[in-house]
């Protein structure tokens, strides 16, 4: 099953309400997000990378979420939709921003060689997590924890006022939750050098 079928079946399965199948059709047919890297070098830079690490990080945010000490000690639970719809949706901010170009590079001999290369050029640049809230609330409606998890999922690696960060942790911890699982995926999962 390749990530986009995979992408598709945890969307279908788990993403009910109203509007989840315009979405859905814009991110197949309407837009670049299954044909889009994850970055332009640093993860998943690479065709299909984007729904790969969409994909990713549902899976970490589920392991997560699933632990003893998370349920337990913090009480913090979720919906299937809700993890599906946080989980798979959190970038949908890149689509149609990746442009392929080519990038200059040595060569085990030191010789500077032409290899393909993405660019990123935001045709709507609204910022990285409220790009992917407003994105998404133009299909269905979000709670509000769901947008600021979205909203925050940079967590402190984002441009963000910190105190902004820490207070929507503290209000929102399903926020806490994703920004764990992308900074999982990204760095365990898919930055092996």
């Amino acid at each position: 099953m390749t990530k986009k079928e995979e992408f598709i079946e945890i969307y279908r399965r788990n993403i009910k309400r109203e509007g989840a199948l315009p979405l859905l059709d814009y991110l197949e047919n309407h837009s670049d997000f299954f044909e889009s890297p994850a970055s332009t070098r640093f993860h998943l830079s690479y065709e299909g990378g984007l729904a790969e690490h969409s994909v990713n990080v549902y899976q970490c945010l589920k392991a997560y979420l699933e632990r003893e000490r998370v349920k337990e000690l913090y009480g913090l639970t979720a919906s299937e939709e809700t993890v599906a719809i946080i989980g798979l949706l959190h970038d949908v901010c890149k689509t149609n921003c990746y442009k392929k170009s080519f990038r200059n590079v040595k060569d085990e001999k030191g010789q500077w060689q032409k290899v393909p290369a993405y660019e990123f050029d935001d045709p709507m640049p609204y910022g990285h997590g409220e790009k992917s809230v407003y994105i998404i609330g133009g299909f269905m409606r979000l709670s509000r924890e769901e947008a600021f998890a979205i909203r925050y999922h940079m967590g402190f690696a984002g441009s963000e006022d910190p105190r902004n960060v820490g207070d929507s942790f503290r209000l929102f911890p399903l926020a806490f939750a994703l920004s764990t699982a992308d900074m999982e995926a990204t760095y365990f999962l898919e930055n092996k050098k």
